[in-house]
């Protein structure tokens, strides 16, 4: 291995430490209370090293947050290619999003600014719009099976993308007085009667 490639790899290794550092940090102490310092002093660094390779604690949570929507990405295509009938394919999808959320409370925090300032504003890329995209597709298929008005598809799919959101958000933010299995049983009659709808 050449002097370059090695440097490239040992950049590419910090870098990765400071990614890693800082979605530790959220997770133990939130993200509110992350900064530059801790990221450096949890890796062994100084903060020089760490602007070094983000320009600021932004650019370091635009990256958590892409990582947190690739993720997602990954189980919703999971749970849609497990169904052929798309009314089961909704049902799947809009489970992998709840189950996601819940089992990855920092990244989801982060990918939509629950409590914080959504990070990465206007610079997401493909993946953020996924489980939309996935929601029109299958509500899509379901109304023209049904021989509905194919043009209500967007309203209706984006309907419930903000209805699913919402619990989660409200579940996420007062989880202390809200029990959980109000809301799924609230999330899945409301994807039931969101079929029934079509």
């Amino acid at each position: 291995m050449g002097l370059h490639e090695r440097r490239q790899r040992e950049k590419e290794n910090v870098r990765a430490s400071i990614l890693d550092a800082a979605f530790s940090l959220a997770k133990t102490e939130g993200w509110a209370s992350l900064s530059m310092r801790k990221i450096a002093d949890a890796i062994e660094y100084s903060a020089p090293v760490v602007y070094d390779h983000f320009e600021n604690k932004e650019a370091i949570l635009y990256e958590i947050s892409l990582n947190g929507f690739h993720c997602l990405h990954i189980e919703l295509l999971k749970a849609q290619n497990a169904y052929d009938e798309p009314e089961d394919q909704l049902k799947a999808i809009v489970d992998a999003y709840w189950k996601f959320a819940f089992k990855n409370k920092e990244y989801y925090q982060l990918m939509f600014g629950l409590g914080m300032q959504c990070s990465g504003k206007g610079m997401m890329k493909e993946e953020f719009s996924s489980f939309q995209d996935m929601l029109y597709e299958s509500t899509y298929k379901i109304i023209k099976k049904n021989g509905s008005k194919i043009e209500n598809a967007c309203h209706m799919s984006h309907a419930l993308f903000s209805a699913v959101h919402g619990l989660i958000s409200i579940m996420m933010m007062r989880n202390d007085d809200i029990p959980s299995t109000m809301n799924k049983t609230t999330l899945d009659e409301t994807v039931s009667a969101f079929i029934k709808s079509l």
